[in-house]
């Protein structure tokens, strides 16, 4: 383990180094094509470098942080989009923003701080929640999450159904406290004011609301500007503005399966089998088929949250048994993330 924590600091300064030139030098190109041709390196460095790396947590989120989140953050940097937009921010705030899982807070225009706005009315309570009562709550899931890990001794004699749904708990609440954890030392130094990173997926109550307001919120936001926003303006012209948001929804799904398929590849080391890809193709379409059903029914039924949030987390947990997991199983990912925790503990 000592010789993956020496590989783990060498790739982490070489991708702190990439991100001085793009901050010193790729920042004084003009925006645009130009610009993205000086980032063609780092796209590449960024994407190479966790392959030096085969720990499941080190690698894991290193794979997440740089190749994923780090490399379309630049992608909309090329252009002056996106959070590393000018006016740009101090070094520091640059390289924290790139390659560390944070968006920073930003107010909402004066018009839209009432409760008339719509996007106002559709934002979960429990965006409300105080930083206390979060930090309690992250407390309460670390704890869930040791007892996961200690059941793990047991499995030989639980159900296949009760380990997959493990599985599943401990995907979320994994994910969710080591994206917590390499946000708050950069939180606690600068001071930033961060959007959340997930929402209490566990209370969704729609395919919509779980994927788009509370399921891995970093995801999202980076999404919808790379993906999402243009594919639906160019489908506007197309099939008009009524109907762009469906074809948006679906490529916006299809490219977040891709790039999970290169975070299995980073696990397993193995060629994709594209069952993680179809997971997210599925979702895709059903959440599309979600939206239009809601606007055929709007004003004439609606499922009450205790039906519709039920079915909704149902739903991804069965189809995350089905599509999911398998390879990460199959491959042992799963075996050797259990046995780090002894490592790490």
């Amino acid at each position: 383990m000592d010789a993956e924590i020496k590989n783990f600091i060498k790739v982490w300064i070489t991708a702190i180094t990439s991100l001085c030139y793009c901050y010193y030098i790729v920042a004084r190109i003009p925006r645009g094509m130009m610009r993205l041709l000086f980032l063609l390196p780092i796209f590449y460095l960024f994407t190479m470098l966790p392959c030096n790396l085969n720990s499941a947590h080190l690698g894991g989120s290193t794979a997440f942080f740089l190749g994923w989140l780090g490399n379309f953050k630049l992608l909309l940097f090329a252009f002056d989009q996106g959070p590393l937009s000018p006016p740009l921010p101090k070094l520091l705030h640059f390289i924290s923003i790139a390659c560390l899982p944070i968006k920073l807070k930003q107010d909402p225009p004066p018009n839209t701080k009432n409760n008339k706005n719509p996007s106002h009315q559709n934002t979960p309570k429990s965006h409300n929640l105080t930083k206390v009562t979060r930090s309690l709550l992250l407390v309460i899931k670390a704890l869930f999450l040791a007892m996961i890990i200690q059941a793990y001794e047991y499995r030989a004699n639980l159900h296949p159904y009760v380990i997959l749904s493990l599985y599943c708990c401990h995907t979320y609440l994994a994910v969710e406290i080591v994206l917590a954890l390499a946000a708050a030392p950069v939180q606690a130094f600068f001071g930033f004011e961060i959007e959340l990173q997930f929402n209490e997926p566990y209370l969704a109550t729609s395919l919509q609301d779980f994927w788009g307001h509370r399921w891995n919120l970093m995801v999202s936001s980076i999404l919808r500007p790379t993906v999402y926003i243009p594919i639906r303006r160019i489908a506007a012209n197309v099939i008009g503005s009524r109907w762009a948001a469906l074809p948006a929804i679906i490529s916006t799904f299809i490219v977040s399966g891709l790039a999970h398929e290169v975070i299995y590849f980073y696990f397993t080391r193995v060629h994709p089998t594209w069952e993680v890809t179809w997971f997210f193709v599925l979702h895709g379409v059903c959440t599309a088929i979600e939206i239009v059903v809601k606007k055929a029914a709007t004003n004439k039924w609606q499922l009450h949250r205790a039906i519709s949030g039920p079915l909704t987390v149902g739903f991804v947990a069965v189809t995350g048994f089905w599509l999911f997991f398998p390879q990460l199983i199959r491959n042992g990912v799963v075996e050797k993330a259990i046995k780090e925790y002894s490592i790490f503990c």
